[in-house]
């Protein structure tokens, strides 16, 4: 797999978007947390970059946007937050969009977070073009259907009167609940056969059936791959911490990005330069090293 340092070094130009998911940052896990700020470093410096998508659960945990709303502004400073909205002001700022969908975790996630920093909050199934094909993007545990009880529970949990109630209830609280969801959740999951909590073939045919390809992230699985009818799934690789007993902790994950060859022509002859005709999807691996 082509690694995106290569990428961005070689033909900064080219890149439109980009799109990651899985991140699970969180203030226990400062790598993670680096590792982001770092990709947004790389995103500042592409001259033509056009859209960052975040595909779910960028946060291992949310408890609503008011954990961080309702700071004060000496809370603010000082939070772990902070530098990810000013550099994502900063992104914005350039003219690229950005683009948040839930995950499992952060579903709570709401507009409102997200105007700090200019960005939008899209749902699934989001449709992207990429040259001549057509993109379904979305989280991927709505795919997971053989696992009959985490679908019951992500019912129940999406319904805006579940989330009424959770948000009507104290940061603390909601803490404790989210506690005690995610001890429940990995005891659970250590009793599922694997197959359990992968996608099902029949949900992702149904999920692609009028689309060229189908992108997500979720089951920290990433890949491609290939059915017989010419459709492509790509999958989305989480964000894991290698090496994290050394001082110098390496982050790495498979990231999607979408480019555009500048120097070729369209059928007309002329340059693709000003259209993006000719755009290409691929999965590139990132990595970071914290110093």
């Amino acid at each position: 797999m082509q690694t995106f340092n290569h990428l961005i070094t070689t033909r900064p130009h080219d890149v439109r978007q980009i799109l990651i998911s899985d991140l699970h940052l969180s203030p226990e896990e400062p790598a993670l947390v680096q590792a982001f700020l770092a990709l947004l470093d790389d995103c500042l410096a592409l001259p033509a970059l056009k859209c960052l998508f975040i595909l779910g659960d960028w946060f291992e945990v949310w408890l609503g946007d008011d954990a961080y709303l309702t700071l004060s502004a000496n809370a603010r400073q000082t939070h772990w937050l902070s530098p990810i909205i000013a550099k994502l002001q900063q992104l914005q700022s350039t003219g690229c969009d950005i683009l948040v969908m839930h995950g499992n975790r952060d579903f709570l996630l709401a507009q409102d977070f997200c105007d700090l920093f200019g960005g939008k909050l899209i749902f699934e199934p989001y449709t992207l073009q990429v040259g001549q094909e057509k993109y379904r993007l979305e989280h991927g545990d709505a795919l997971c259907t053989d696992d009959k009880k985490y679908q019951f529970f992500r019912k129940i949990m999406r319904h805006r009167l579940t989330q009424w109630y959770l948000l009507n209830k104290s940061l603390e609280k909601r803490l404790e609940i989210a506690d005690n969801m995610r001890q429940k959740s990995q005891q659970n999951n250590t009793k599922k056969a694997a197959y359990i909590m992968d996608i099902n073939d029949t949900a992702v045919n149904r999920a692609i059936y009028s689309f060229d390809a189908l992108l997500h992230g979720h089951t920290h699985r990433p890949e491609i791959h290939y059915s017989s009818d010419g459709k492509t799934r790509y999958v989305l690789g989480d964000w894991r911490l290698l090496d994290s007993d050394t001082r110098q902790p390496k982050v790495s994950a498979v990231i999607g990005v979408v480019t555009v060859d500048i120097n070729s022509n369209n059928s007309n002859g002329s340059s693709n330069s000003n259209n993006d005709d000719n755009a290409e999807f691929d999965l590139f691996e990132f990595n970071f090293l914290q110093r």
